[in-house]
């Protein structure tokens, strides 16, 4: 059995599911805390250079735990432990400095190591607490052994489980963990606190609370800020992408009279490839390093795959599996995410036609009462396959009415005529596949960060190269990443149907700078802040894609109710 390091037992204490996530799923997550506690041991170490000082990397095999001792030093001829801590050290009940429970276990578990090692006993260990400048003397004692004895037991147990640990009941101790990205602990107690029921008078009250009218107030932020990184697109034919130190380079091709394109690491989030683009393996290898995603699309815009480091563990997938083969839950997800989709569609009909400045026309208002007239049994819809339906026809009904959504000055070449894929037959439905390629290759960037398997969704069914889960989480981005912003481009006359476009027969295809074009319109709005209405705080639609496949996570272990809660205003 692998032995458990000293620092793991050190997280066990402070949180049993900080302890799950770091050991067990492998998410580590080093902050600006984590940094300055690793400059404090630097800067000790050279202070310390020419005195008594020693460090060491010790295993016990009888304990089974692993751990690089931060200093040793001999005292009245005993071998005592030393920790340091950037912190301020705990108070017992008469007001005197004291170990943290968290801290009393690292060095209890450093005294295993070295009494193994030495083969003498020692007797005590010492914590010094830097920010109040105070020295913690631990007894290394029965009472000690018992503590590091059940906290070893316990590690072994969860080690053992596909069960995540439950949220702390101490919020305090989520505000410094550097894992709070990640579990979400404010936004599991929100969704602990509202009733789990979503039909009748029960659905009505859930409602109200996530209006705010009847909610707490809303959680603190500890999911990340926006990401300030780029998505890299790679769009001439013939260029290469490789590495340069630490940087991307781009090179085009010898029948392009340009130079070379250096692009620091550091400044990308994800690399997409179109059509004929080549890309190294050590560039390859250095985005793995460097958590970059790496994405390919075809020349025509449909995607193909992608390249991401986030590989998810195996008790994520397992849970996620259990989850989906829970057919009332799937049904539960669905209609959540087909009502998102439906209610920002019908937003989306009711305000550009409000803000057309010709009004609604027979078609639009047609289009929102069948929707409206639809919605209420789709969400009594007691199967899939009948949710399918009914999204079928008001999706129907709402390509019917995009058309007039877009102003006459546009011209009526611009306007799709209803909804064609593979391939699209006009300029407006070229703009919307292309814009659906990009969509889907983020939401698959969030669900390969996240560590999920896109291969299976509770949906959409497996039927074409699109992963499934892909497709699912899709639906709630579709209005406003990529419709809205399009209907507006149309309309703010942007396109020119020459130099934008080409035809070959019936088919209509972007040209190489109509997808320079509509990448800067889709990553500009990917950039928008919005506030989410039940959490509360505002993010950019870019964070958000990341923020619902891991409110989508919680869903599958038992911590669900936040997941395609998002509205289009």
């Amino acid at each position: 059995m692998t032995a458990l390091h000293v620092h793991s037992l050190h997280a066990l204490a402070y949180c049993e599911r900080l302890f799950y996530l770091e050991e067990v799923e492998n998410l580590r997550v080093a902050d600006a805390r984590v940094y300055a506690g690793r400059r404090l041991h630097v800067e000790i170490e050279r202070e310390e250079a020419e005195g008594e000082w020693l460090t060491l990397t010790l295993e016990s095999s009888h304990w089974g735990i692993v751990g690089k001792v931060d200093c040793i030093r001999r005292r009245d001829g005993m071998l005592i432990p030393y920790e340091h801590k950037r912190g301020r050290s705990a108070r017992n009940d008469s007001g005197e400095p004291d170990a943290w429970s968290s801290d009393r276990l690292q060095i209890i578990a450093y005294a295993a190591l070295i009494g193994e090692h030495s083969g003498k006993a020692v007797n005590e260990g010492r914590i010094r607490y830097h920010a109040d400048n105070v020295m913690v003397r631990v007894p290394i004692d029965g009472t000690a052994w018992r503590l590091l004895s059940e906290a070893v037991s316990r590690a072994r147990e969860l080690q053992a489980s596909v069960v995540r640990p439950p949220v702390t009941e101490n919020e305090r101790l989520c505000v410094n963990c550097s894992l709070a990205s990640v579990c979400l602990p404010e936004e599991a107690r929100l969704a602990k606190s509202l009733d789990e029921g979503e039909d009748g008078p029960q659905k009505k009250r859930n409602d109200e609370r996530m209006s705010g009218r009847n909610a707490r107030s809303s959680p603190i932020r500890l999911f990340p800020a926006d990401d300030d990184r780029r998505s890299l697109h790679v769009v001439t034919p013939g260029a290469h992408v490789g590495r340069k130190g630490d940087r991307i380079e781009v090179v085009p091709p010898k029948t392009v009279d340009s130079s070379p394109t250096l692009y620091p690491v550091q400044e990308i989030g994800q690399i997409v490839l179109h059509g004929f683009v080549q890309i190294s393996t050590q560039a390859l290898g250095f985005c793995s390093q460097q958590e970059v995603g790496v994405h390919w699309l075809t020349g025509g815009g449909r995607y193909l795959g992608s390249w991401n480091p986030g590989v998810g563990s195996v008790q994520r997938r397992i849970r996620q599996y259990k989850a989906l083969t829970n057919s009332d839950l799937c049904l539960r997800l669905a209609k959540r995410l087909v009502e998102a989709r439906v209610r920002g569609q019908l937003s989306f009909l009711l305000r550009t036609s409000r803000q057309s400045g010709h009004g609604k026309t027979a078609d639009v208002d047609n289009a929102i009462a069948v929707i409206r007239q639809l919605l209420s049994p789709l969400l009594r819809a007691n199967s899939i396959h009948s949710l399918r339906g009914y999204e079928g026809s008001i999706g129907a009904q709402y390509f019917k009415a995009l058309p007039h959504l877009i102003s006459d000055a546009a011209g009526d070449t611009m306007k799709p005529e209803g909804r064609s894929r593979r391939p699209p037959r006009d300029y407006g439905n070229a703009l919307l596949s292309f814009a659906y390629a990009l969509l889907l290759r983020d939401v698959m960037n969030a669900i390969l960060v996240v560590g999920l398997d896109p291969s299976l969704g509770f949906y959409h069914q497996p039927r074409s190269q699109a992963p499934p889960l892909g497709l699912d989480l899709m639906e709630l981005f579709r209005v406003p990443l990529v419709d809205l912003p399009i209907v507006a481009s149309i309309n703010r006359r942007q396109w020119d149907e020459t130099a934008d476009f080409q035809k070959a027969g019936q088919q209509v295809w972007l040209s190489d700078s109509g997808k320079k074009k509509l990448i800067a319109i889709y990553e500009r709005r990917k950039s928008d802040q919005w506030k989410h209405p039940v959490i509360g705080y505002s993010l950019s639609y870019s964070r958000l894609l990341e923020l619902e496949v891991r409110l989508l996570e919680k869903d599958f272990m038992g911590e669900g109710g936040l997941f395609a809660r998002m509205r289009m205003r």
